[in-house]
């Protein structure tokens, strides 16, 4: 069976970076692909781009807001015949800096969006899906769900509730005939990295690597996916480390400063979207 082709899958925040790299991925095998993004003029813009590779559809969509991704669910299964296959909870924003001068804006914006997002998509679809006893869930975390590291204090608390929540329902729904995967993307050349610098340990993958890794994990059904796959292994080994070793391993990789020192100029753009990351954009003039 197919697990791709001809089935409905809904993509949240992927007028950008990893969601779109996934959602073109999926219409390359035959997916009707839903996208849900916050953006509308930017959602518009991404829709008419993709619109030739295969059935795509658009709709306004805020995570954050559980009417907000009601609606979109329920557009989603309008397009694609009465439910939705597959829901990617993709959306994500990561400010970063010293803890002690997050704002409470950032603090709330970077839990509401990558944590309390992803537990409504998953509360919302997964009655349907239990009830068709099919479905599949994609989680996008972050090996920062494993890893934390300094200047990414609240990002790394969510993400690893990302994780946990991700495996535990993984093992609740499987008798329901429902699939949850958590994927752990690394250094991504997205966005989200505008403004730090590229070490040995932080060279970013491409979204097409994690696209090409979520379309895998459709294919063949599996609850942790990290991107190269053994870096999941070594980061349970580098997690069993004591403070001195984390530390040490952390400096010498060049990971204990990346989210401390970095170019404001070159991130101020994105770290004001990330850290007012509620509500929809509506079209501007």
């Amino acid at each position: 069976m197919d697990n791709i082709r001809g089935k409905t899958i809904a993509i949240t925040g992927a007028a950008r970076g990893i969601g779109l790299a996934t959602a073109k991925a999926l219409l390359a095998r035959g997916a009707r692909v839903v996208i849900g993004d916050r953006d509308l003029d930017v959602l518009e813009k991404t829709i008419a781009d993709i619109s030739g590779l295969g059935p795509v559809s658009g709709h306004p969509l805020d995570v954050t807001d559980r009417e907000s991704f009601a609606a979109f669910l329920d557009k989603a299964r309008a397009d694609g015949g009465g439910h939705v296959d597959v829901l990617i909870n993709n959306a994500g924003v990561m400010p970063i800096g010293p803890f002690l001068q997050q704002s409470q804006q950032s603090i709330r914006s970077a839990i509401e969006v990558n944590f309390y997002g992803v537990l409504n998509g998953c509360q919302l679809v997964l009655p349907d899906m239990v009830k068709r006893r099919t479905g599949h869930i994609v989680n996008i975390a972050s090996m920062s769900g494993m890893i934390p590291v300094p200047g990414q204090v609240v990002y790394v608390g969510a993400k690893f509730a990302v994780v946990g929540l991700s495996t535990a329902l993984a093992d609740e729904f499987a008798p329901h005939g429902v699939d949850v995967t958590v994927v752990m993307p690394p250094f991504t050349n997205t966005e989200l990295i505008s403004g730090t610098k590229t070490t040995a340990a932080s060279k970013p993958v491409e979204p097409e690597q994690i696209a090409a890794a979520i379309v895998k994990a459709l294919d063949k059904p599996k609850t942790h996916v990290s991107v190269p796959g053994p870096i999941r292994f070594t980061a349970a080994l580098a997690s069993m480390l004591g403070p001195r070793g984390r530390r040490w391993m952390n400096k010498r990789l060049g990971l204990d400063r990346i989210f401390l020192d970095f170019d404001n100029t070159a991130r101020q753009a994105y770290e004001e979207r990330a850290q007012h990351a509620q509500g929809v954009i509506e079209h501007q003039d």
